[in-house]
């Protein structure tokens, strides 16, 4: 298996994470006059890692612990996503490898990314307005464009779909005590591929088809083996079964006859040629009875493709030449 990292993983993380980046929210006082704006910081990590942090500072203002409003996120799990599936033999192409060739790599891999961003809030209107910036925009899903595969071009439009939202209050000490924190979860599912390693195929110099005639066609030859005669055949006679040329059941042209094997292969045939019967020549009048069949498709054509010039280099133009041959 060849070694592939295309950092996909790490990329659709950085690109969650970038959706989020740049929210700002605005405080007012009383008289709806905005006395702050500031921007909402995001960080990658767990929730029971800032749960905890925030446990530590009762009063939610100390330098060295966390300061709020703040939002973190982490990937919770991937699952493969059968309902997406692509033909994994199919290979795609983009020219751009070294010295012009083409570059390949096999259909991606759908999978599915689950993700939470998590909020964290001093008061019920910070959180408010937080989710009213950021739900607006997923109806349930938010698409974003991702460059998975740079040296292959590519760019995937990857869905971020919201599943639910939810939120918890922290009180603490007794039943009067202020609001210590709110937590807001998002949980979403990124639409994501992965992908394996990029090959440089060989460019195909050329192609040949050989077109056989339809065995039902009746343009075949049959080999016939025979046994018990005498006589030798002719090529280009007529051969033949039955009691006489006039009443014959089947008729035949001799192709070749090679009486060291007792073999007599024929075509144009009518009618239809059996074992243990005797197979006569209508001018040799050499008489054999016939063994087994086989039957031997006729090459009718040859086609021969190959490019323009023979030594092409992609991406660069070129056409192709054809040479037909026919038997």
């Amino acid at each position: 298996m060849s070694y592939a990292y295309h950092r996909i993983i790490r990329k659709l993380v950085v690109a969650f994470g970038n959706v989020f980046n740049n929210i700002s929210l605005s405080r007012y006082d009383a008289n709806g006059v905005e006395q702050e704006h500031f921007l909402v910081p995001i960080v990658y990590g767990g929730k029971e890692k800032y749960v905890s942090r925030l446990e530590g500072d009762p009063n939610l203002d100390k330098k060295v612990q966390v300061t709020l409003p703040i939002m973190s996120f982490e990937m919770t799990d991937m699952t493969y996503d059968a309902s997406r599936k692509l033909n994994t033999n199919q290979k795609l192409t983009h020219a751009g490898g070294a010295q012009n060739t083409t570059l390949a790599v096999y259909n991606p891999v759908p999978f599915n990314f689950d993700f939470e961003l998590y909020a964290y809030v001093r008061n019920i209107e910070d959180g408010a307005q937080l989710m009213e910036k950021i739900l607006p925009f997923f109806t349930p899903d938010y698409t974003i464009s991702v460059n998975l595969v740079p040296e292959m071009g590519i760019v995937k439009q990857i869905p971020l779909i919201l599943n639910d939202v939810s939120h918890e209050i922290d009180y603490e000490g007794d039943y009067n005590s202020k609001i210590r924190s709110i937590i807001w979860t998002l949980r979403f599912t990124v639409k994501g591929y992965l992908y394996g390693p990029v090959s440089e195929p060989k460019i195909i110099r050329s192609s040949i088809t050989n077109i056989l005639d339809d065995v039902n066609l009746g343009e075949t030859d049959v080999v016939i083996k025979l046994r018990n005669g005498r006589g030798t055949y002719l090529i280009g006679e007529t051969v033949y079964q039955g009691y006489s040329y006039e009443t014959a059941t089947a008729t035949a042209k001799v192709e070749y006859w090679l009486p060291a094997a007792n073999t007599l292969t024929i075509s144009s045939m009518h009618g239809h040629f059996v074992t243990s019967s005797n197979v006569i020549g209508y001018t040799s009048h050499s008489t054999w009875i016939a063994n087994n069949y086989s039957i031997v498709p006729r090459e009718s054509a040859t086609i021969t493709i190959t490019p323009n010039p023979s030594n092409v280099i992609l991406p660069n133009n070129y056409t192709y030449t054809t040479t037909i041959v026919e038997s």
